[in-house]
């Protein structure tokens, strides 16, 4: 008897000391702590290597989920309609054709990320840094470098001379109300030629025999003759980043890009896509970390081959594919944001009654 009242006593003083004990506090470096969840909204065009992004997980105890929405207008469209309750914290893929909608409808919180001081002053298209450059590339006219050598034609100089009857039938372009590069070409149109005389241009095309398709895949890869081998036109509107992939997606080894671009004066529109941090986010300062980490030198040099497109930071180093075979042009046409969101759709709708119609 004496013996239990011995051990009772001596299990109440265990159970006083180890109640006593102060709580183990977390290490701070956070690797007991449960990875916190960044959603990020994107265009259906984005890719990144796991790696790269395992790499920001890693560093920041973090999981990273990416929502695709469609095309860059199927995009922001869903991050207007869900603002007062945003469905993520980032979005990426809005690019200059929709940055001042974007803007107008203060979808983005500002953000003066560090990273913007190595990025160049081109690119920096919001001055409250609501929408932050992360990419660009050219929109341009490719061509099929058989076809012309064989009929030894010379390639379009200018906008211009793709009215010439030689070039007859020879073009396909996209819909621009239903295709980005096919907007992208309009727009370079409307540069080129300004508002008063770029439907004069497209009604000289249309007489000329150009091929109007709804999207990029059908243009390229079936109306175009460098890709499909079939194809009726050796010209198509697509990117300058085009002839590189076209070497390295190659089913077998080739020593040369079969197409390159057309790089006049304002024959390629320059496309710059922006990232931002969505108004209503409840992950503020994990959502900075990743604009940061999109516009560093491992996600720069990443997306470039994943995306096909060129990265605003002048550190990443381009993929030697890109260098060998990608032509930039000097003077790519561009147009003022607000001028461009102002005139958009009566732009469009135009074009449509003077080409379709």
């Amino acid at each position: 008897m004496k013996r239990n009242v011995l051990l009772v006593s001596f299990l109440l003083g265990v159970l006083l000391l180890a109640a006593c004990k102060p709580a183990v506090k977390p290490s701070g470096n956070g690797d007991a702590a449960k990875p916190q969840v960044l959603t990020v909204m994107t265009h259906d065009s984005f890719s990144v290597s796991e790696s790269v992004i395992s790499e920001f997980e890693t560093q920041n105890n973090a999981k990273v989920s990416f929502v695709q929405s469609g095309d860059a207008g199927q995009l922001l469209n869903r991050a207007i309609l869900s603002k007062d309750a945003p469905m993520a914290d980032v979005l990426y893929g809005v690019d200059n054709a929709f940055l001042s909608r974007a803007l107008a409808e203060d979808i983005f919180l500002s953000y003066d990320s560090p990273m913007l001081e190595q990025i160049p002053a081109e690119f920096k298209l919001d001055s409250r840094n609501r929408a932050l450059p992360v990419d660009y590339g050219d929109i341009c006219i490719n061509y099929d470098k058989a076809f012309f050598a064989e009929k030894g034609l010379v390639v379009p100089q200018s906008l211009g001379d793709l009215a010439k009857p030689e070039y007859a039938g020879l073009l396909v372009v996209e819909n621009p109300t239903t295709s980005s590069p096919g907007m992208g070409f309009l727009l370079a149109t409307i540069a080129e030629f300004g508002e008063d005389g770029y439907l004069e241009f497209w009604a000289d095309l249309r007489a000329n025999g150009v091929v109007v398709v709804n999207d990029w895949e059908t243009a390229y890869y079936t109306n175009f003759s460098a890709s499909s081998g079939r194809g009726s036109q050796p010209m198509v509107v697509s990117y300058g980043s085009s002839p590189p992939a076209e070497v390295i997606y190659a089913s077998e080894p080739l020593d040369d890009a079969p197409t390159a671009s057309l790089t006049g004066k304002n024959m390629c529109y320059r496309q710059v896509e922006f990232a931002g941090i969505l108004q209503g986010t409840q992950n503020r300062a994990l959502a900075e970390k990743f604009i940061d980490f999109m516009l560093g030198k491992s996600f720069q040099e990443d997306m470039t081959l994943q995306m096909f497109v060129y990265p605003v930071n002048p550190e990443a180093v381009l993929p030697d594919e890109f260098v060998k075979y990608a032509q930039q042009p000097a003077e790519p046409a561009s147009l003022d944001p607000d001028l461009l969101a102002a005139n958009r759709e009566k732009w469009i709708q135009a074009w449509d009654e003077t080409v379709l119609r």
